[in-house]
């Protein structure tokens, strides 16, 4: 007996997630933003809407400020990069001062799936997925690579589902 997937029911009766994209990075501009064109792309292409996209600079109150902006037209907010272990990466310990749960599985499995792809450097991968005030926020590592990897076998298949379960109860 396999585990069964309930993406397809919840999908039947949720629309469209608007989705706003921040790339986080001190170089990328509007023209370089690669991982940000394949995100808006898959969640095009899966029936979403990408209604913005920012690009903010690796900078914790700069992060949260964009978080918080993009949280009040969005659905889903993905926060792309600014995920590794420099000092300059604080991504994730942005989005943990905004997410009021964590859902700690979205990592694990990024990890799990990243092996195949990178080894053990999957180690320093700090994907990261909450919710907050019934939304959704995500955090990918920022290689256009990463990117795919979580939005097809991760978040694409689950958004609707996710979005149906943050509506029961508003």
């Amino acid at each position: 007996m396999g585990v069964r997937d309930h993406s397809e029911d919840a999908a039947r009766d949720i629309g469209a997630a608007r989705c706003h994209i921040l790339t986080v990075s001190d170089s990328r501009t509007a023209k370089t933003d690669e991982s940000g064109d394949v995100a808006a792309g898959l969640l095009e292409k899966a029936g979403h809407k990408v209604v913005k996209r920012d690009i903010v600079e690796n900078d914790l109150s700069k992060i949260v400020i964009a978080i918080k902006y993009a949280l009040d037209g969005a659905d889903l907010v993905l926060a792309l990069g600014g995920t590794g272990v420099s000092r300059r990466d604080v991504t994730v310990e942005a989005v943990r001062g905004v997410v009021e749960k964590e859902l700690p599985g979205f990592g694990e499995l990024f990890r799990v799936l990243s092996v195949k792809e990178i080894g053990t450097a999957a180690i320093l991968s700090r994907a990261l997925l909450g919710t907050t005030g019934g939304k959704i926020v995500a955090v990918t590592p920022g290689s256009p690579g990463a990117v795919r990897l979580a939005l097809q076998e991760i978040l694409v298949p689950q958004l609707k589902h996710l979005l149906r379960e943050l509506r029961k109860h508003p």
